[in-house]
């Protein structure tokens, strides 16, 4: 696993250098620059994961400078300043900083607050990606890339195939009138022009994601009704593992 990497910024060396040491005791990575356009180029190119930077700095100050970096990171920007009046701070944060120390700092503090913002921004970063897929024991799908692994296994589907296994999933155990589905994934009221459409696909998408086709665990038939989504969860044993990163959607 790589190292998280870390952008100080800071026109005084010692204070740079004090930094830096803490920093990769600490076991990160550090990159370091004197002014503005020193960080501009950093933060372009290396996209670091946190930066700290000083407020008093030749040219563009830092909090111009956290205004420039803030057009191309959303990471988490720790200022660091002899300014300690709240007026100072609160300037600070509504520029788009994330935290605020003031000099003289406590390396121990410091490094704890940023450990804090690291994990705070790991933990929002894997919750944007859990948004993009849909889990369940055995089922992944993929949202932003279309696709779908059963037992970590792509599985090609057609785009209609794909779109009814969204919808369904999305709503797990709600019960949908065969209409429905066809109103919602073919975009059409027309449902008596062809009837036999949705049965055809459910049929050929538990061809692709079952196990068992003649006895479904996701795409349950409603008899008389429609169809649902069932996450088979009463049908294996409780094992933290399947359901650590499984997410479940109200109806």
């Amino acid at each position: 696993m790589s190292k998280e990497q870390i952008l100080v910024v800071d026109d005084e060396l010692q204070i740079q250098e004090l930094i830096r040491m803490y920093l990769i005791k600490e076991g990160f990575d550090v990159i370091c620059a004197s002014n503005s356009d020193e960080a501009y180029e950093i933060t372009l190119q290396k996209k670091p994961n946190l930066v700290i930077l000083d407020i008093l700095m030749p040219g563009l100050d830092g909090l111009e400078t956290c205004t420039q970096l803030r057009k191309i990171t959303d990471v988490p920007i720790l200022f660091l300043s002899c300014k300690d009046q709240d007026m100072d701070k609160i300037l600070g944060l509504s520029v788009g900083g994330d935290d605020y120390i003031t000099k003289p700092f406590s390396p121990k503090v410091l490094i704890a607050r940023i450990k804090a913002h690291l994990r705070r921004n790991r933990l929002l970063s894997e919750r944007k990606i859990e948004k993009q897929s849909l889990r369940y024991p055995g089922l992944e799908i993929d949202l932003a890339s279309h696709s779908v692994f059963v037992n970590h296994a792509l599985i090609p589907l057609t785009t209609k195939e794909f779109d009814l296994l969204v919808f369904l999933a999305k709503h797990p155990n709600r019960v949908f009138y065969t209409r429905q589905i066809f109103e919602r994934i073919w975009n059409d009221d027309s449902f008596e022009k062809d009837t036999r459409t949705v049965m055809v696909h459910i049929s050929n998408l538990r061809k692709k994601i079952e196990n068992d086709p003649a006895k479904p665990q996701y795409i349950i038939t409603v008899r008389g009704v429609g169809y649902k989504f069932s996450s088979p969860f009463s049908s294996i044993k409780r094992d933290s593992s399947l359901y650590k990163n499984c997410i479940s959607y109200p109806y």
